[in-house]
């Protein structure tokens, strides 16, 4: 017997299903799976009268996107505190810390947003030259409460440095004066060029604080509810932009899992999450790390199995030399933006054994380093890893010999063209000249060598229509030049990327990815046809209908 649909799409093109026919212009789903694509009049007639009938006027229907690397929750974490968006000078801040201060009870800490106003940050550049606020100016907009600024998240503004701003309450309840000394080489504590007291500014040459989580750790965190709440907003907002599922490949460090737990306790999840798992090596006997893997290998794959919607396996490896991470580390379980634990790092070689006893228990592991395929390529002599899916993100210069590496060794590939394309793609190519042109993100190399490769935000911004548009167009989006335009795609073979391959890294291809009979129905309906816009047009797509695992969970406004 024919299944009744729950739902049917119909009235635009459907793309994403290779065994659609030509004209296919409908989609029908039921029980939270899809039942068909084909032409409306034909699944109507066979899967009809659906429950719930979505007619369309244009635009198209996809597969749900997926983000290859998402940070998801960062998103809605930037809504909790003040912002200062539109106050692009010393005298409108104090303005707004003041504003702030008067509804504020005396004594409460009160933590703002960066300088500069998102989502890029970059009028940072002009308080740089005209002056940043100090801790008496701050004093004196709000006198009763210990206010901080906090840095931006460096990877939102990729130019140091990071600055953040202490007034004279909160330096105290800090125990910073003039005898403090900077927790880090990278961080500076602007004195005062009188008596050597901390002015309340604080510099950091990095890209991730360091400030907040030990010399203002006592500043106000994000609490485990705010964590979920975020995490809920950050969802929506991505839903937005078509996404209906995220591979966290840098890793959830456990007050992030429990934030997923918690949201899909509430049947709040509204993305598709595949987390790894962020190790935390502080404290940890190295010399155990054959069982120290197995004993993760059993618990991850336990905790995974919570809910299709959130499943978790493989952990993120990273080469830290120096440990210079390991500074934030104590602030745990407090890791500001980051998501991941700050200690998730080990010397190449003591890495390179913990890796291979996760190659023996058959783990994913993911990375986002240039130095780590040829360690891979090493482990892999040891104990094989084709066909675990280890995955390299955050590509930017790939050269010939680490294409044929990572198509040896079943690498999944995980682009940032965000940075390496949309704003760097010029400088790459007047760094290394016409001739090494073709290894930036060089995605037909990569797809003409069999490798997977998936898209991934790094949520500066959280669309994916910026990364599916690099990699039609090649474009810098700062001088508009267009960046080795032999590694372009077609906007076919883009939309694989993020949407099949995506699933493919998740180890989900068999489940999501693309609109066939029988997966889970994560289907979006665009706001334009992707196929035929205007290819200048691709990075202002957005969803008009998201439904994830067969509810949906975004829709048109009613009139």
């Amino acid at each position: 017997m024919t299944q009744q649909a729950d739902i049917i799409i119909e009235g635009a093109p459907v793309y994403g299903e290779p065994a659609a026919p030509h004209g296919a212009d409908a989609v029908a789903i039921g029980g939270g799976r899809i039942l068909a694509a084909g032409r409306s009049t034909e699944l109507i007639a066979q899967h009809g009268p659906a429950k719930r009938v979505i007619r369309l006027a244009g635009g198209c229907i996809i597969p749900g996107l997926i983000d290859g690397h998402a940070p998801l929750d960062r998103e809605g974490l930037k809504t909790i505190w003040p912002s200062l968006d539109g106050a692009n000078d010393k005298p409108a801040v104090l303005e707004r810390i003041a504003e702030i201060a008067a509804r504020t009870l005396p004594g409460e800490w009160i933590v703002t947003m960066p300088l500069g106003g998102g989502p890029g940050y970059a009028g940072i550049d002009g308080f740089l030259d005209g002056g940043l606020p100090d801790r008496w100016e701050l004093d004196a907009a709000a006198p009763e409460n210990p206010v901080y600024i906090c840095s931006i998240w460096g990877c939102w503004r990729p130019k140091p440095p990071l600055v953040s701003i202490a007034n004279s309450r909160a330096l105290a309840l800090a125990g910073v004066d003039r005898h403090t000394r900077p927790p880090s080489p990278l961080v500076t504590i602007v004195r005062d060029n009188r008596n050597g007291e901390p002015n309340g500014v604080f510099l950091e040459d990095t890209t991730m604080p360091i400030v907040e989580l030990t010399l203002m750790a006592c500043a106000l965190h994000f609490t485990p509810e705010q964590r979920v709440e975020a995490l809920a907003r950050s969802m929506s907002i991505y839903n937005g932009f078509g996404t209906t599922g995220i591979y966290e490949g840098h890793g959830a460090s456990p007050a992030l899992v429990e934030a997923y737990r918690q949201l899909g306790a509430r049947n709040g999840h509204s993305v598709r999450a595949r987390l790894t798992f962020s190790p935390s090596w502080s404290g940890q006997d190295l010399t155990m790390a054959s069982q120290l893997v197995a004993d993760w290998a059993q618990s991850l794959r336990k905790r995974g199995s919570d809910s299709h919607l959130m499943t978790m396996d493989g952990f993120y490896a990273e080469i830290d030399e120096t440990r210079g991470n390991w500074v934030r580390a104590p602030a745990a379980p407090q890791t500001g933006w980051a998501g991941f634990n700050y200690d998730c790092g080990l010397p190449r070689e003591q890495l390179k054994q913990v890796l291979v006893e996760a190659a023996r228990n058959r783990l994913q592991v993911s990375c986002i380093f240039a130095a780590i395929p040829p360690l891979f390529e090493e482990i892999h002599k040891i104990a094989p890893i084709d066909g675990l899916r280890w995955a390299w993100g955050h590509i930017g210069v790939v050269s010939d010999d680490e294409i044929r590496r990572a198509c040896d060794l079943g690498l999944v590939v995980v682009t940032h063209t965000n940075r390496h394309i949309g704003r760097q793609g010029s400088l790459h190519r007047a760094r290394l000249g016409a001739e090494q042109e073709d290894t930036i993100v060089p995605l037909r190399k990569l797809l003409d060598a069999g490798v997977p490769v998936s898209f991934g935000s790094d949520n500066v911004p959280p669309s994916l229509w910026n990364p599916v548009s690099h990699a039609v167009s090649r474009r810098d989006g700062f001088t508009g030049e267009v960046i080795a335009p032999l590694q372009k795609l077609s906007r076919a073979e883009a939309l694989y990327c993020a949407t099949w391959n995506a699933a493919y890294l998740c180890g989900q291809e068999a489940e999501t990815g693309s609109i066939e009979a029988g997966k889970r129905a994560d289907i979006v309906v665009l706001d334009r046809d992707y196929m035929s816009v205007p290819e200048e047009e691709i990075p202002a797509i957005r969803a008009q209908w998201v439904i994830c695992d067969g509810s949906v969970v975004l829709e048109p406004p009613t009139a």
